[in-house]
């Protein structure tokens, strides 16, 4: 989408700190981080909410948790533990409409994550 934030941080059109990209997806460094390690993981092709995402999409979203597994391990949080997050419409959490999980690690999460 030609206003979307995220597409055009995977598009090179912002800047953004990318810590891994492949053909399917983009992850990069949350500018508000909410932990030591908070990282953004965004599939390409824009998806508004999860709600938008189709049958079809079951191996890109699967594809997004592998990719979340390995920055986890890329960023040595995976042994100690970490958290996904990822918000569905306003009321969710959601700000940005671009389908995205947030990737959580380096300190203790407590819970209520909101």
């Amino acid at each position: 989408m030609d206003t979307c934030l995220f597409c055009k941080i995977a598009n090179r059109q912002l800047p953004g700190r990318i810590v891994y990209e492949d053909e399917q997806s983009v992850a990069f460094e949350d500018i508000n981080p909410k932990a030591p390690v908070h990282i953004l993981i965004i599939p390409r092709r824009h998806i508004a909410t999860l709600l938008d995402a189709h049958e079809g999409d079951d191996r890109l979203l699967g594809h997004l948790l592998l990719v979340a597994n390995d920055i986890a391990r890329q960023k040595g949080i995976a042994a100690r533990g970490f958290r996904l997050v990822l918000n569905c419409n306003s009321e969710g959490g959601q700000v940005v409409f671009h389908l995205h999980l947030h990737l959580l690690g380096g300190r203790p999460l407590h819970w209520h994550p909101a």
